[in-house]
């Protein structure tokens, strides 16, 4: 499964079906975008992907919402017929409240978006026919402090991501926490083997035992920040997380030497033991 499927997966599962707002702002996100083509009777909605045809079914039928399922090649559709209540959900409305604005990104990712596999490049999308469609998701997301680019390509309009830190942080707006955990696995492994490797004069052998090491080490250390962990830490091991945050290359004699209180390398190693532990446990 590549990479988009499986963040198009977990949103597929959030189970927010009973708050109509929501379903309504998603619902307006989907159809927003270049999947969507509006005829005089008709809306139709156009997907390659399960996990959205799926949600978008779920959300239909929650909203009360007539339509026409079918499958024509690879792609699922759903024809929904213009009705006034129809008509109205697909007003924009510029003056939502955060949670509802945050429900259109996630309708328009859905309906339009891809993300690339990290281990590739950083790279996000989404695909609108109307400017002003692109336009209106485009602000959204920058009231947010998620800042993506726009091009217009053969008459359409993709607002797109190629910065790690943005992608993150887009995830994190739709609410992909597994795709934002991911990521950042991804991005920090990729710093962590960059700064090693520009090390000089340090035998190969070491330098993959400090790599490999340290990359554990920092994403243990980074999950327990993301999932504001990280304070419950005790003191001492706090010293030695943030010493290796600022040393990804460091080996454990040269952090153990750089505590205040210096202890053997064993020592070090003990207490990144103990950090392990503590990470292991909040991924379960």
């Amino acid at each position: 499964m590549s990479f988009s499927s499986e963040i198009k997966e977990e949103l597929s599962k959030i189970n927010n079906f009973k708050d109509k707002n929501i379903l309504e702002a998603e619902f307006l996100g989907y159809i927003l975008t270049g999947n969507t083509v509006n005829n005089e009777n008709q809306v139709e909605f156009m997907t390659e992907s399960e996990y959205t045809i799926e949600r978008f079914y779920k959300i239909l039928f929650n909203l009360g919402i007539e339509y026409e399922p079918s499958i024509r090649g690879k792609l699922y559709t759903a024809n929904i017929k213009r009705t006034s209540k129809v008509e109205e959900l697909m007003v924009i409305n510029v003056n939502a409240d955060e949670e509802t604005n945050k429900s259109i990104v996630r309708g328009a990712f859905l309906g339009s978006g891809s993300v690339t596999d990290p281990n590739k490049q950083y790279h996000l999308e989404m695909i609108f026919l109307e400017k002003a469609n692109a336009e209106y998701v485009l602000n959204i997301c920058k009231s947010f402090g998620v800042i993506l680019k726009k091009l217009d390509k053969e008459g359409k309009i993709v607002l797109y991501i190629k910065d790690s830190e943005e992608v993150s942080k887009f995830l994190a707006l739709i609410g992909s926490n597994r795709g934002v955990l991911n990521l950042e696995d991804v991005r920090i492994t990729k710093e962590v083997k960059n700064k090693v490797n520009r090390m000089v004069n340090c035998e190969t052998a070491n330098l993959n035992k400090i790599v490999n090491a340290s990359v554990d080490q920092v994403n243990d250390i980074k999950l327990l920040q993301k999932l504001k962990k990280f304070d419950e830490l005790p003191d001492y091991l706090k010293e030695l997380a943030l010493l290796r945050l600022e040393n990804p290359d460091a080996s454990l004699k040269m952090l153990g030497e750089m505590l205040d209180k210096p202890i053997g390398k064993s020592g070090v190693n003990h207490r990144f033991q103990k950090i392990h532990e503590i990470a292991e446990e909040n991924r379960r």
